[in-house]
């Protein structure tokens, strides 16, 4: 068994507007020092498979096919065997 972490992002050239309405609310409450703001998903899956890099693919896949936008989004992800890194 694997645990996929999966962060997905908007891509840095595209308009964050969810991630512009907390920045502005961060500011409006003094926090001035953040300067940017982006929002984001982060997603766990636990996978059977019988190697990391078979968790990986099955985690890539998914992620290609419905977790992230490939149009607007970038994902990353760390699997580590269930009960510990591998």
């Amino acid at each position: 068994m694997y645990k996929s972490k999966i962060s997905i992002s908007v891509r840095k050239n595209i308009l964050d507007p969810q991630g512009k309405a907390v920045e502005h609310s961060l500011k409006s409450m003094g926090f001035g020092a953040i300067l940017d703001t982006r929002i984001g998903k982060y997603i766990e899956l636990t996978i059977d498979a019988g190697s990391e890099e078979e968790a990986r693919k099955l985690s890539e896949d998914a992620c290609r096919k419905l977790l992230a936008n490939p149009v607007m989004e970038d994902f990353s992800i760390t699997v580590e065997k269930e009960g510990g890194k591998s």
